[in-house]
């Protein structure tokens, strides 16, 4: 649980005891106003909770409201370089704005920014990526340069009185976040936003982020997530959702478990697991589901779930709480245990 203050993100409270909010970014031109929507409302429907959008000059961070008043989460404005941009977007409706005040300019012009920001009641969001460390921490352990420069960010928005601080300090290398999160972790009560940047293609950016991600929900830290991937923003919602429910952080539907087969299998057991999987993608109660392929670790893993199958011989048994309640052939397996399974989650059959 995060001992983090809570900062408010639009309709979004992250901090405290609130729930890890997922986080997703466009990849639609920001001045394209009904490609940005479409995609944004879709990242909804997956469950996203944050969008970031690219607000890359002027034009794209005055395009946040037409944005901005057609759908439901928080938008976040991405900003470089520029100050009138950061300004520009909280004039537009951002509700919160990502900088790096150590490429925004002098000290008058992170000024500037803090002044809007409080003005309209907006958080900023600050840290480092590796790839645009300053120069004089290129010979600096790269977990410590991180922490190091986001520190300066943070303690350049703490000068003039502005604490509505969002960090993030992202590396593409997995122990190299970890490392700087949790040092950060000890230095401040600021909530983070939590990742791994530049992770890559679907597959390989699921497992650094279920390593590195996954490693610091388990610390307790992290308040925001995002799962980068190179691609449709879309397969970052589901990979982000998953994280947070097997790290324990959240509930977004039942736990299927299910034996990886072996020479005792009798059952079509891969495909029985998908069938299962689609029949309980939209339930959202917490239920743990046993999908198994065999006596042996069949019935022993259905006793610590609350519904469970163990295949046999082209027929499988169907289990509530360990107890085996129907024993059915193959063919009908799922048509029964659909009638179990909306009988004990209290639905229609």
């Amino acid at each position: 649980m995060s001992s983090k203050r809570v900062i408010r993100i639009g309709n979004v409270s992250i901090g405290g005891d609130n729930p890890v909010a997922v986080q997703s970014m466009t990849n639609t031109d920001t001045k394209d106003t009904e490609r940005t929507v479409e995609q944004i409302l879709a990242l909804e429907r997956e469950g996203c909770e944050i969008i970031r959008v690219a607000a890359y000059d002027v034009d794209a961070a005055r395009n946040i409201r037409n944005i901005r008043e057609r759908i439901h989460i928080p938008l976040v404005a991405d900003v470089h370089f520029d100050h009138r941009i950061a300004i520009a977007a909280m004039e537009n409706g951002a509700d919160k704005v990502r900088i790096n005040p150590g490429n925004i300019g002098s000290s008058e012009k992170i000024k500037m920014v803090a002044d809007a920001a409080r003005m309209h009641h907006i958080p900023i969001r600050v840290g480092a990526n590796t790839g645009s460390l300053a120069k004089k921490y290129h010979e600096t352990d790269r977990s410590t340069a991180l922490f190091e420069s986001a520190m300066e960010n943070v303690r350049a928005l703490e000068s003039f009185g502005f604490e509505d601080i969002v960090v993030a300090l992202k590396s593409s290398d997995v122990n190299e976040t970890v490392k700087a999160y949790r040092l950060m972790d000890r230095e401040v009560d600021y909530p983070l936003h939590v990742g791994i940047t530049e992770a890559g293609g679907y597959e390989r950016s699921i497992i650094k982020s279920s390593i590195g991600i996954g490693s610091l929900l388990l610390d307790g830290i992290g308040d925001t997530i995002r799962v980068s991937i190179t691609g449709d923003p879309l397969l970052e919602i589901g990979a982000a959702k998953d994280i947070l429910q097997f790290s324990g952080r959240r509930v977004f539907g039942p736990d299927i478990i299910a034996c990886p087969t072996c020479g005792r299998t009798r059952i079509d057991l891969e495909a029985l697991y998908g069938q299962v999987s689609e029949l309980v993608k939209d339930i959202r109660k917490n239920i743990k589901i046993a999908v198994m392929g065999c006596v042996v670790n069949g019935p022993g893993e259905a006793r610590g779930a609350d519904l469970g199958i163990a295949g046999g011989e082209g027929e499988g048994v169907i289990f509530i709480k360990g107890e085996p309640v129907k024993k059915v052939d193959e063919e009908h397996l799922l048509d029964e245990f659909r009638k179990v399974l909306m009988e004990y989650i209290g639905e229609d059959k």
